[in-house]
């Protein structure tokens, strides 16, 4: 699929393979890390990758029970999202826009981490739905095994036996949206466990 370059500034979105959305991401997105990745989309100027969005499955089955009771595998993680600081503003939410409609019908959810002081404004410019602030109604913080350089997420690294630094699990925001058409989403809405709720005051 392709856009106007006059209108957004870039040539086109195209699917990408994981394999280069991974070295991408790795390179350039402040995680460094390889996420899960089903649907990759790269975004291209005069021939050149300029942006990377991906989306995958979770690495932990119950955040996916916790999005969609009825049908965990409805819902897939925005899980990184990269362009370079040459593109233009608001070149991240028309980029992300247009490969949010190129996925087949999903509840997508997304984190913003606050301890990268991240709010999760292109979110809001895209609409998704609030869901509030994961750990809120916790009485005690959550700990993970931090990984030092072995490029895994710290979950996968603890199950794996990996012993690395403990750190406190930073507070997100959470976000959803569906995708597909509209009678496709107004059923997906229906079925979303998360809670919409108000970000007035976020």
């Amino acid at each position: 699929m392709t856009t106007q370059p006059m209108l957004y500034d870039f040539d086109g979105v195209e699917r990408i393979s994981s394999s280069l959305a991974a070295e991408t991401v790795v390179r350039h997105h402040y995680l460094h890390r390889r996420p899960p990745i089903s649907h990759a989309f790269g975004l291209w100027q005069k021939g050149k990758l300029m942006g990377v969005v991906t989306y995958g499955v979770p690495a932990s089955r119950h955040v996916q029970v916790s999005v969609c009771r009825s049908n965990p595998d409805l819902s897939l993680e925005l899980n990184r999202l990269w362009v370079s600081d040459d593109m233009p503003k608001n070149t991240e939410s028309n980029f992300v826009a247009q490969s949010l409609r190129a996925l087949p019908p999903l509840i997508v959810f997304s984190y913003a981490d606050t301890a990268a002081g991240h709010v999760g404004y292109i979110y809001r410019a895209l609409n998704f739905n609030y869901a509030g602030i994961t750990d809120a109604d916790r009485k005690t913080p959550r700990f993970d095994r931090v990984p030092i350089s072995d490029g895994k997420h710290p979950r996968e690294s603890s199950r794996s036996g990996f012993t690395g630094e403990v750190v406190q699990r930073s507070s997100k925001h959470r976000y959803w949206k569906c995708t597909g058409n509209r009678a496709e989403r107004k059923r997906l809405e229906q079925l979303c466990s998360w809670p919409l709720l108000s970000w007035s005051t976020k």
